[in-house]
């Protein structure tokens, strides 16, 4: 490696400044040089700022924030042959988590400038690449009443408060196709896409899920009211959603969702407004990712 590049999310960082020399100095000690320093706006979260670092000759681009810094960051590095690495700073951090990424900063530096390199899937929805998980309906509505002050004031706790009031919302019906087939013709409160299995405070949605496999893991949930979310929910925590009577999941690499109303759908954790159709696709192989070394020297497995 010659060159890495930090794209920094400055509204992540307590202090920017303090974090930038930890990590110019963590370079220095192991006999790098300096990394490129680029940091997010509110108008570019990341994209142009990795497309700029590949621009300068980086051949390593670090993404300093949250889950939205991370999807951006992955954006303009998919398709090509420049790791990404992940220092996590935000209030998910899930794909850190599934890929057994450490959440301290010194720990993230080690795996992010001497780990192996794990080729990972993308997801895309219309258009947009994401690279953990995308969903429709009452996740998107929890996640959008969670964003900016709520959520950089109370973390992870702001979802708890703003998922309680979501769980009134009423469903929508949905019409999924998967590989041309139908597939689910019925009421939904939440579609989900998963590129992991781990989606939610690190509560594993999918079992089965793998982010290599070319597939991406699909759920409807039809719960519907307080008492149906609870039980759904507890189900979740407890480690088998698949064996609530609300929760209904298969796999696929093209997947077209026709609602019948408008709901809000995310990407990684931000909120878009509403669509009343979608298509999803996967990307296999698009990016690579720095990963801790596992004992036989390869990338950790699915975590």
């Amino acid at each position: 490696m010659t060159r890495a590049a930090v794209v920094a999310n400055p509204a992540k960082l307590d202090d920017a400044d303090e974090v930038r020399r930890v990590i110019e100095k963590a370079c220095a000690d192991r006999g790098l040089e300096a990394p490129l320093w680029l940091e997010t706006t509110v108008e570019d979260p990341g994209a142009g700022q990795a497309r700029e670092a590949l621009e300068q000759g980086a051949d390593l681009v670090c993404a300093l924030g949250g889950d939205g810094t991370v999807r951006a960051v992955g954006e303009a590095l998919a398709g090509g042959d420049v790791p990404l690495g992940l220092l996590p700073a935000g209030t998910g951090n899930l794909l850190a988590r599934n890929l057994g990424i450490p959440l301290d900063l010194a720990g993230a530096l080690d795996v992010a400038l001497h780990g192996a390199q794990r080729t990972i899937d993308v997801g895309r929805v219309n258009g947009e690449r994401f690279a953990v998980m995308a969903g429709a309906g009452f996740d998107a509505e929890m996640i959008g009443g969670a964003d900016g002050s709520l959520k950089d004031r109370f973390g992870r706790a702001a979802y708890l408060w703003t998922g309680a009031k979501s769980m009134r919302t009423p469903s929508f019906t949905a019409k999924i196709r998967v590989e041309g087939v139908p597939w689910y013709d019925g009421p939904a409160s939440c579609i989900l896409a998963g590129n992991v299995g781990a989606l939610f405070a690190g509560v594993e949605v999918f079992a089965d899920a793998v982010p290599d496999d070319g597939r991406i893991d699909i759920a409807v949930i039809t719960a519907d009211g307080v008492g149906e979310w609870t039980r759904t929910v507890a189900r979740t925590v407890a480690g088998s959603p698949e064996r609530s009577p609300f929760f209904r999941v298969t796999q696929g690499r093209k997947v077209k969702v026709k609602l019948d109303r408008k709901v809000p759908y995310e990407l990684d954790g931000g909120a878009r407004s509403k669509v009343k159709s979608y298509r999803l696709s996967v990307e296999p192989g698009a990016i690579a990712v720095r990963v801790p070394i596992s004992a036989n020297g390869n990338g950790g497995g699915r975590s």
